[in-house]
């Protein structure tokens, strides 16, 4: 582990995701000095005690460049140990690597790799390339081919979408035609549609860390229960070799370096697990931790530029919650208030399937400002069960990437103007305490 006599101070690069919000609890019990930038005053993380401070930076989906002016100038300004990309920034980040290693460590591969499986359409070719599991999949660029391709059940994916959006769930003529209204209003066959068949199964999910394409952390876990938009309100820790050796082949293909994640299924029918998504970061990281392995800590030294040796795995059947997800599942599925009031009651007393499970998203008991939100998310829920869909959306925010945003990464000129380009330049670096 990095030593922990040593308080290393960690810019975390958005504040709004639940991995973001996990990885900074992680960071702040090993006693480290965190602070966060986020577009949103409201975001999660600015109700944690561990936030040291809190900048407002410019939207990462509205202006990149803003937004990277912004990081570079932190950087500079104030002396940090590491950068923490916890979710999509990375993107960003691999495109810009020279100008922010030189102010901090940051683990993260070339953006050629990086890129590849950042968009489904691309991860779904890779594993073609290399040859492994995965649903059958069709790649499609309009209305007609997507009606030919879909077989009844299967899932629509975008090929740019995070946090479960951009997907549907096609078991019939009704729900395809529905598809593609949305997809059509978006103007998502600009970009690339997948139409993949729905396997029945368990969702599972692996996290890695690897150092220069070797692997050197892995951590499993399968779906317990599912909260609003299909992630997990209930999870627990599994070994599953079968996945790691698949992690493998992908991080030394692409000389990974940092941290890679994966969806998969585990067929009724079959042990082979297929794969359906991968997020090139680390995703919602607590599960990893009470089961011993700190994915976080080890994403930390690769970052320092350390090469560490192999993680032990953790241990399995270890069962985590988050109860913000939880409750807005509940009301996502029609729930009623009565209903809203037993699952309460059953994350409070650790019964029925919370029996055993820890607090991983709000952990009241080690960070009590965790409470603000998980309580006002109740409040609301109980006031307005429907009100859970317009908060599940609330999450997709402007520290997220949309396909304007990546095209203009990706384009040719974005590094050669100065880090100052875009409205976002012309913010101030405003910092606020982190607690309230």
């Amino acid at each position: 582990m990095v030593d922990p006599k040593k308080q290393l101070k960690v810019l975390v690069s958005e504040g709004s995701s639940t991995s973001g919000r996990e990885a900074i609890t992680v960071l702040g019990l090993a006693g480290h000095h965190v602070e966060v930038c986020d577009p949103s005053r409201w975001c999660l993380a600015r109700y944690s005690r561990f936030v040291r401070k809190y900048h407002q930076c410019p939207p990462l989906r509205s202006d990149p460049a803003g937004f990277l002016g912004f990081v570079e100038r932190l950087l500079a300004s104030r002396h940090f140990d590491v950068l923490l990309p916890t979710h999509e920034q990375g993107f960003l980040f691999a495109r810009a690597a020279p100008r922010l290693t030189s102010h901090a460590g940051l683990a993260l591969p070339d953006f050629d790799s990086y890129r590849a499986v950042h968009s489904k359409a691309g991860f779904s070719r890779l594993l073609d390339q290399l040859g492994l599991p995965q649903p059958p999949t069709r790649i499609v660029n309009s209305a007609d081919q997507l009606r030919e391709a879909v077989r009844f059940p299967s899932v629509v994916k975008t090929s740019v979408g995070t946090a479960s959006r951009g997907i549907w769930f096609v078991r019939d003529a009704a729900d395809l035609n529905r598809a593609l209204y949305d997809l059509e209003s978006a103007g998502d066959f600009a970009g690339e549609v997948l139409a993949q068949d729905l396997i029945t199964g368990t969702v599972e999910k692996a996290q890695s860390v690897f150092c220069r394409g070797t692997l050197i952390g892995f951590h499993a876990y399968r779906q317990i229960t599912a909260g609003v938009g299909g992630g997990e309100a209930i999870k627990e820790s599994v070994s599953r070799p079968a996945i790691r050796a698949v992690l493998e082949t992908i991080g030394a293909h692409l000389n990974w370096h940092g941290a890679l994640s994966v969806d998969v299924i585990m067929p009724l029918d079959s042990t082979t697990p297929l794969l359906i998504d991968c997020n090139p970061r680390l995703v919602e990281p607590m599960n990893a931790h009470q089961s011993g392995t700190d994915l976080v800590d080890l994403l930390l030294r690769v970052s320092l530029g350390e090469t560490p040796t192999l993680l032990p795995d953790g241990r399995a059947g270890v069962r985590t919650h988050l109860a913000m997800q939880a409750l807005l599942g509940s009301a996502s599925r029609d729930g009623t208030r009565r209903d809203l009031i037993r699952e309460c009651g059953r994350i409070a007393t650790g019964e029925g399937l919370y029996r055993g499970s820890s607090e991983e998203l709000t952990p009241m008991r080690l960070d009590w400002l965790s409470a603000v939100p998980l309580a006002m998310t109740t409040a609301l829920l109980l006031a307005s069960p429907p009100i859970a869909a317009s908060l599940a959306r609330g999450g997709f925010g402007a520290h997220l990437l949309d396909r304007a945003s990546i095209k203009e990464i990706e384009s040719e000129d974005f590094l050669r103007d100065p880090p100052t380009r875009g409205p976002g330049s012309r913010a101030q670096l405003r910092t606020r305490p982190g607690r309230r």
